[in-house]
């Protein structure tokens, strides 16, 4: 009881009324509310513009399909150091593609399991026989002129 009539007693000698300080806190409080709304709309709208520079940044078509052949790249791989030694590994299978880039894989030795799109690229099987049978018919029709 003693407090509140020592507050009360403080606002009524300077020279304060209720009301009026009321209406203040109120209109503070709705200015932090704006400052609220317009700072989450400036995270939002910062979010969306970090991912596209960030989805623009993937190189080559990254859509992957089921029942599609890919290699994936094996980073820790440091058995054979050299130049000329590759990191893509296997040909998996695309058992399932999840959203947000997850890709589930099936391997022939029968070994499930889950990685990220970015480690894998697509398996293109043909394209260097056909390019070999090419270049050897074109070979053997200029040994026969």
């Amino acid at each position: 009881m003693e407090l509140e009539h020592k507050a009360y007693w403080a606002l009524i000698t300077s020279n304060f009324k209720p009301n009026e300080l009321r209406t203040n806190r109120l209109l503070q409080m709705n200015a932090l509310e704006e400052l609220r709304n317009e700072s989450y709309t400036n995270s939002l709208i910062y979010k969306v513009k970090t991912k596209r520079w960030h989805d623009a940044r993937f190189k080559g078509n990254k859509e992957f399909e089921a029942n599609q052949k890919v290699l994936l790249y094996n980073s820790r791989l440091k058995l054979f150091p050299g130049k000329l030694h590759t990191r893509w590994s296997g040909t998996f299978t695309i058992k399932h593609v999840y959203p947000y880039g997850v890709i589930d894989l099936w391997s022939k030795d029968g070994l499930n399991f889950k990685v990220n799109r970015h480690r894998v690229k697509k398996y293109e099987e043909n394209i260097l026989n056909e390019e070999l049978l090419e270049e050897g018919m074109n070979f053997e029709k200029s040994d026969a002129m």
